[in-house]
């Protein structure tokens, strides 16, 4: 342990040590198991054969190979994901029934073949094309297509999961509005996501980019949550927006991808990897599973480096949230009630902090505040 949790008794922290040991064989054993099946079908002959299975023509084994792909991966992460569902429900975590966790599954194989199957088509009319330039207007597509998903995300996607009402003109939507207003934020609506069909825990967020942008609370935030803490939440939430980190992040998201896509070029292409997966070159469609080899292990490689500048981001927002409202304790008893109702590991082990947090431990987040209200009382 590196930060003091005084906020927090013995039973609670070990609560949340608990939840998360409990979660993390699963959580990463399922990882694993993902990365270790791409890499059996793209490193071995054994990728190729499914696509050949596909028949002679070309679109016909990129579809079919790309399929497969996004199917095979669903069904071995169902177990594991499964399990998951079983620990956070027995700690009071899941208010979903199984039938509506498969219905999301469902929904979530239908998106991601929605998005993988054109793309693969894509990539394959292009190295059809040139096996060496192909990654060129490749990557200029996905850096388009990153910023068209970040404007159409909240419009198309999240209402597959959540449903949206307009929060009900009283205290708290003129609250909120009149926080984003003195921030100088301008927000299209304040809606509330139905989120208490599937979970307890708390959240709130900013989403979409000029025209759609919304603040969006979670129903459990709004009944649990007191309407100071509501508004520490979304003034955290406030400082994304402020500082433009959604807009930013949609750039270097973009650059990335093209990046990536030149990478993956680069690997995908090589003689020997090639060889292994009994492809003859890129152009051929037996190569789908080795590019989707090489793309899991750009990402996993690249996942530690993802969750510190969102660790940064997130922390740089948690000042904002102070510097917004001036209130160090509510901050710091927000803190308390998301750790609390999320059943959080508040101080984790610090390997599990730099390889996979998205944000700061809830200690490290409260020990910031308590510096922040030292600095401005001194």
């Amino acid at each position: 342990m590196t930060t003091s949790t005084p906020d927090f008794t013995p039973e609670q922290l070990a609560r949340g040590r608990d939840l998360r040991r409990a979660l993390l064989p699963w959580v990463l054993g399922g990882r694993v198991a993902g990365l270790g099946l791409t890499l059996v079908l793209g490193l071995t002959p054994a990728g190729a054969w499914l696509v050949e299975r596909f028949g002679g023509s070309w679109a016909a084994r990129v579809l079919g190979g790309a399929a497969v792909l996004v199917l095979l991966g669903q069904v071995l992460a169902l177990p594991f994901g499964a399990r998951v569902r079983v620990v956070r429900q027995r700690y009071g975590l899941v208010t979903q029934g199984w039938r509506g966790w498969a219905v999301d599954q469902v929904r979530s194989t239908l998106l991601t073949l929605a998005l993988t199957l054109p793309a693969a088509l894509g990539v394959y009319a292009l190295t059809g094309w040139s096996t060496r330039w192909w990654w060129v207007p490749a990557a200029g597509a996905a850096a388009l297509l990153t910023v068209l998903l970040s404007f159409l995300f909240p419009l198309l996607v999240e209402p597959l999961f959540n449903r949206f009402t307009p929060m009900p003109d009283g205290e708290q939507r003129t609250a909120l509005l009149a926080l984003a207003e003195r921030d100088r934020v301008v927000v299209r609506d304040v809606l509330v996501a139905d989120a208490s069909r599937r979970t307890t825990a708390l959240n709130a967020y900013v989403s979409g980019l000029g025209a759609t942008r919304r603040i969006v609370a979670y129903d459990t935030l709004l009944t649990t949550a007191d309407p100071r803490e509501v508004e520490l939440v979304v003034a955290h939430e406030l400082g994304h927006v402020k500082h433009r980190d959604v807009p930013l992040g949609t750039a270097l998201g973009a650059v990335g991808a093209a990046v990536g896509v030149a990478v993956l070029a680069l690997m995908a292409g090589w003689r020997p990897l090639l060889d292994a997966a009994g492809a003859t070159d890129l152009a051929d469609p037996r190569s789908l599973p080795l590019l989707a080899a090489c793309a899991a292990v750009l990402g996993a490689l690249t996942g530690p480096v993802q969750a510190a500048v969102s660790r940064r981001v997130e922390a740089r927002a948690d000042r904002h949230a102070l510097e917004l409202t001036g209130d160090p304790e509510q901050f710091v008893a927000m803190q308390r009630r998301l750790a609390l109702t999320n059943v959080a590991d508040v101080d984790p082990p610090r390997i599990l902090e730099l390889l996979f947090a998205t944000h700061p431990s809830t200690a490290r987040r409260i020990a910031a505040a308590r510096r922040w209200q030292a600095r401005a009382e001194g």
